[in-house]
């Protein structure tokens, strides 16, 4: 190597001169650098590139942990996040302080004023300090205070019942949407183990097909089956996205967050509901259902309404009191000799009677459409449950017995895909019957994650259409 660098630099100086030599010199002395420095610079350039694999890597392996979510805690988030429970709630706090008006309209006010007054002119400067404490009273007839306010109250508990079905409406779409996300990750399971059925049986179709047991027909009949395996796991897969997505918009969290949602605990599904009387979960709604409730608060209040309405016929007595003294400060006597001889007190009582008012007949009038309005209401409203607890009952019985029959189309649809298996394997069933068999197995495990939780799902909405649902 020593040589091939000497004749490397006699070629340099001869073609470009001695200024090239030293240039060649120096690539000739690195490219002799001992070996333990090419093995220094080596393990350099291994270290680099180690880290900046660890620096690719490290985001991926700090990521935290995804936040796991319960039932009762989706239900206490959305309770606390929800737009229309907020609303409901400063509607309540609406209701509390138009109470708390009401009583204080009985209260008379009390006014502390003062005034000064300095006069000049012909050398005169008596300033004077006047003070005095006054009250209205504004006594309406009592007939329409009592009415009114005992329309602020009626009016409050009316906001408390609908507050409370609001709570129990969120806490009802929170177990449906939780409820579908759990099945629709229970259906995704089920596509899952059978696209490893099928591509376990695609393998074994394989080595019969390698040893002329079987036709090659049957194994590109089992590629399209392990094809549609696979689209149907995606399609589950995208559904479960679906609800996931669906459930973090009602419960307001971060859409870009990760979330682990626990499946509840349903143990054995009961259908205790079904057992009961109709008639009886209709008193029992009757008696229960936060909006109806408020429904006939409502009714209620508009009524009162009619009773202020009727009020203003009545006369209306007003009461004023006054106190008040002066003190002049070039005045011989004293402060408090000024108060006491300057102090002074009146009393005014009036008296309001209607005589001919252009707007008493349009307020009863309006009054009057809105009891009518209120009650008909009331009557919807009632008709509605009516309606709903009617449902849920007919819905709950169906569900019962879908669920009854998918348990049993499930064992009969896993007996037979054994069977058909077994037939197949040992050369005297066909490959279009071991098919069949599996896509009966497949809907038969989908139709049986549908009832269960479809009769979870019917047991909440009972709950929701009686009012005992917790809010």
């Amino acid at each position: 190597m020593t040589r091939k660098a000497g004749m490397t630099r006699e070629a340099g100086m001869t073609k470009k001169g001695a200024g090239m030599t030293q240039h060649q010199h120096i690539i000739d002395e690195s490219s002799n650098m001992p070996n333990r420095t090419r093995m220094t610079s080596r393990m350099l350039q291994s270290a680099a590139v180690a880290a900046c694999a660890l620096w690719l890597t490290a985001p991926a392996a700090a990521q935290e942990a995804p936040q796991v979510i319960t039932l009762d805690q989706a239900i206490g988030i959305a309770l606390e996040y929800n737009p229309t429970v907020q609303q409901a709630e400063n509607s309540a706090r609406m209701g509390t302080l138009s109470v708390l008006q009401q009583k204080r309209e009985l209260l008379p006010d009390l006014r502390l004023t003062t005034s000064t007054a300095a006069p000049y002119g012909s050398g005169v400067n008596d300033p004077s300090l006047n003070a005095g404490l006054s009250t209205d009273i504004q006594v309406p007839n009592v007939y329409s205070t009592i009415a009114s306010l005992d329309q602020a109250r009626l009016n409050e508990s009316g906001g408390e019942y609908s507050l409370e079905r609001a709570r129990q409406t969120v806490t009802f779409d929170v177990m449906q949407s939780y409820i579908s996300l759990i099945e629709a990750e229970e259906q995704v399971r089920v596509q899952q183990e059978n696209l490893l059925s099928v591509e376990r049986q695609e393998a074994q179709i394989q080595a019969f097909v390698d040893a002329g047991a079987r036709p090659i027909s049957d194994l590109y009949q089992q590629q399209a089956s392990t094809a549609g395996a696979r689209l149907a796991v995606v399609q589950a897969e995208r559904t479960l996205l679906v609800a996931r997505m669906n459930l973090i918009r009602l419960l307001q969290l971060d859409p870009f967050g990760e979330y682990a949602f626990v499946a509840p605990e349903t143990g054995e599904v009961a259908a205790s509901f079904a057992e009961l009387d109709l008639e009886a979960l209709s008193r029992q709604a009757y008696a229960q259902r936060p909006d109806l409730t408020a429904a006939e608060l409502q009714l209620n209040s508009a009524e009162q309404g009619v009773r202020i309405a009727n009020a203003s016929r009545w006369p209306t007595l007003s009461l004023s009191l006054g106190y008040g003294a002066t003190f002049n400060s070039r005045d011989e006597f004293g402060f408090v000799d000024q108060l006491d001889r300057g102090h002074g007190g009146s009393l005014q009582i009036g008296v309001s009677v209607p005589l001919l008012d252009s707007t008493t007949g349009i307020t009863r009038e309006r009054a009057r459409i809105q009891v009518e309005n209120a009650w008909i209401g009331l009557q919807n409203t009632r008709q509605v449950v009516a309606i709903e607890v009617r449902t849920a009952y007919l819905d709950l019985e169906l569900a019962e017995q879908q669920l009854e029959v998918a348990e049993l189309q499930m064992r009969a649809a896993e007996l037979a895909l054994e069977t058909a298996e077994q037939r197949y394997d040992v050369g005297a069933g066909t490959l279009l019957e071991l098919t069949q068999a599996q896509v009966s197995q497949v809907r038969a495990a989908t139709d049986l994650v549908n009832a269960r939780y479809g009769m979870l799902l019917q047991q909440r909405r009972m709950e929701y259409y009686l009012g005992s649902l917790a809010g």
